[in-house]
């Protein structure tokens, strides 16, 4: 995740940390260069070129900017609900950190508080494809009795059996039983909802017609420039060319908010926040560091 201090002009202007210039570089030359050579044909050829009105790009292009916003704005919805459903993870810990404190045992007590460690590190790993089980290990007193087909509802269900075995034996009250309850259904539902993301991307025929379109848009372009603007035709197609395949990529990344690319979610960092609350509820000292920044742009 990169982190956005006050602007500073200049450096937002040729910054390429966080930046989406690297993924679409290759595209935006590409249409340069193409750009170019069209320019070029029509200086030393300019009967094989009819006149191109510009009319019909404008139409296309106030089309296709208003359907690539509606993506993108679906897009951040994705990012944004994720980011919601990681600091309910995070609230629900807390919670039952907090509400805990009436269990007496103090080993069976860390077993619980720790498995949430364990719970979120599966969770995470569970999003980005990775091996749940594996993630959650060391956080576990009994790793073996976890099942590998869903390591996050295994561990929430020996949670919720911990505590319903403390409430039949008269340990804690039934009414802290349910607060305790309703704090692991909360994170069950967390799992859901960013399962809910991961497992529905936006409809395939939809991305990959804007994605036909905006190169179709792009390629046909100099065709119109080329005859009015001359040698501004390949600066003007690079700039137009930035804008749509930069909104595109954009788009993409955002769509998955829960893998490794520069502008995901801070999974990691948010996992770690659950570690140290989770510690420090504990009396664990000292608590592991903060994940900090790697680096940073600027908005």
């Amino acid at each position: 995740m990169i982190v956005h201090p006050r602007p500073d002009v200049l450096r937002v202007l040729f910054t390429l940390k966080g930046s989406i210039v690297k993924r679409i570089a290759l595209r935006c030359l590409m249409v340069t260069l193409l750009a170019a050579l069209i320019v070029l044909v029509e200086r030393h050829y300019p009967a094989f070129f009819y006149p191109v009105s510009a009319t019909p790009f404008t139409l296309l292009g106030l089309s296709l900017s208003i359907f690539m916003s509606f993506r993108n704005n679906a897009c951040y919805d994705r990012w944004w609900e994720g980011r919601k459903a990681w600091g309910k993870l995070i609230i629900e810990t807390r919670s039952f950190v907090r509400e805990s404190v009436v269990i007496a045992d103090p080993a069976l007590r860390a077993e619980l508080l720790r498995s949430l460690c364990g719970f979120a590190h599966a969770l995470n790993a569970r999003l980005r494809n990775e091996d749940d089980l594996a993630a959650a290990r060391p956080w576990l007193a009994n790793p073996n009795a976890i099942s590998a087909h869903n390591v996050c509802d295994t561990i929430l269900r020996e949670a919720g059996g911990h505590c319903s075995r403390l409430a039949q034996q008269g340990q804690i009250s039934d009414w802290r039983y349910s607060v305790l309850e309703q704090r692991l259904v909360g994170l069950t539902e967390v799992q859901a909802t960013c399962e809910r993301i991961k497992g529905t991307p936006l409809p395939f025929p939809y991305t990959l017609l804007l994605h036909r379109t905006i190169y179709i848009f792009c390629l046909l372009l100099p065709f119109a420039l080329a005859e009015p603007l001359g040698w501004l035709a390949p600066l003007f197609t690079t700039i137009v060319g930035y804008t749509f395949f930069g909104l595109d990529a954009i788009g993409n990344e955002l769509e998955d908010p829960f893998g490794r690319d520069e502008n995901d979610l801070p999974t990691d960092a948010l996992v770690r926040t659950v570690e140290r609350d989770v510690l420090a509820g504990l009396g664990v000292e000292p608590l592991p560091p903060a994940l900090e920044p790697v680096g940073y742009v600027l908005s």
